[in-house]
């Protein structure tokens, strides 16, 4: 039987197509390489973790408003003007009420000589009575006429008070000393009467305002001590104590208004800065044991849940791990359970990863650590 021959080139290409066959399966086979994480510690967190932000105020706000109503012909402070007591803000025009004050004048003028008269007949009446010429009941309806008339005049006259008083309540001047922390009429504007115009802060006491959510309320009463800070002043804090609470909840915003009275230097808090409000204790003076924190930036969900990333000690991969997170700060979160203190935990990038992948912990120095103990 004849043999057939295989030509030298399809042996080639066949031997070559093997050896690329073989090469890709390798590749296919081939494990992942080690991906570097940055990675830290948890460390301590610092007293008064969980903040709040708050508004620099005075103690004492009014707002200011003509008692009477009519139109604004003058304003003569602008916002943030400091006034004295008794300085004049704004003026409405006053020629309604002079024009009553005058007819009020008039009315008591009136009544004046109409008592003038009856007082005059009462004492006529009365010489004719001791004469036996008139009743005892004629004298006794004139003397009533007469009180009549005393009282008709002092009608007149406490209507002529009250028209000078609205007169002058044209006038709206400053009850205390302090600034006009805000404007809500201008000149030529109609207002009425209790229409609020400006809103002064009172000189003195400046504290703290600022919001409770509904979720914190529990943890505040009055009197407890918290530390403020200025956001123009990091890290200077003075402690202060809870000095109100709203018994209810705003109906939009579902916090509580506080107030906050502040151990301050005078002329350290300017109205309107913003500030801080930190926990400093539990509510019964003793002071706040927050555990543990880390970066934001290391925050994963497992499911609903807060989560990170810790590398294992053993193996060098990644561990989704649960925790229970404090209120959020600045930059950190404390963490109430499910880390220690010597855990390695990926501080950023933790969502380009997932569990079980190998991984090469280094430090922000861009240094391997030892995943195996603290650093």
């Amino acid at each position: 039987m004849r043999s057939r021959s295989v030509s030298p080139g399809w042996a080639l290409s066949s031997a070559v197509l093997t050896l690329a066959l073989a090469a890709c399966g390798r590749d296919a086979a081939a494990p992942e390489a080690p991906r570097p994480v940055l990675v830290t510690h948890p460390g301590a967190s610092a007293t008064a973790v969980t903040a709040f932000a708050g508004e620099v105020r005075a103690r004492q706000e009014s707002p200011l408003s003509f008692r009477v109503g009519g139109n604004l012909v003058e304003r003569r402070v602008d916002v943030g003007a400091h006034v004295k007591a008794g300085d004049l803000l704004a003026v409405l025009d006053p020629g309604d009420l002079q024009a009553q004050s005058r007819a009020a004048q008039a009315q008591l003028a009136a009544a004046e000589a109409e008592l003038g008269r009856a007082q005059a007949d009462q004492q006529r009446f009365a010489r004719l009575a001791g004469d036996q010429l008139v009743s005892r009941s004629t004298l006794d309806a004139q003397s009533a006429a007469a009180k009549a008339a005393l009282g008709q005049v002092n009608a007149a006259r406490a209507n002529l008070d009250v028209a000078r008083n609205q007169a002058e309540y044209t006038q709206l001047r400053a009850p205390r000393a302090g600034v006009i922390a805000s404007r809500s009429a201008e000149a030529g504007q109609v207002v009425g009467a209790g229409q609020q115009v400006f809103a002064l802060a009172a000189d003195g006491v400046r504290e703290i305002a600022f919001a409770i959510p509904e979720g914190a309320i529990a943890q505040f009463k009055t009197g407890r001590a918290v530390m403020v800070e200025l956001w123009s002043q990091p890290g200077q804090r003075w402690p202060g104590t809870v000095r109100e609470i709203a018994p209810a909840a705003d109906p939009a915003s579902r916090t509580y208004a506080a107030r906050v009275a502040v151990e301050a230097p005078a002329g350290t808090l300017e109205l309107g800065q913003s500030a801080r409000v930190y926990i400093v204790d539990d509510g019964n003076g003793n002071s706040v044991d927050a555990g543990l924190s880390i970066p934001l930036s290391a925050l994963q969900r497992s499911g609903q849940a807060p989560a990170v990333f810790v590398v294992d000690a053993k193996t060098s991969t990644l561990k989704l791990q649960p925790v229970r997170i404090g209120a959020y700060g600045e930059d950190r979160v404390p963490v109430r359970s499910g880390l220690n203190a010597n855990d390695w935990v990926v501080a950023a990038g933790g969502h380009l990863l997932r569990a079980g992948q190998k991984v090469v912990p280094v430090d922000r120095d861009n240094r391997p650590v030892q995943s195996s103990s603290p650093k």
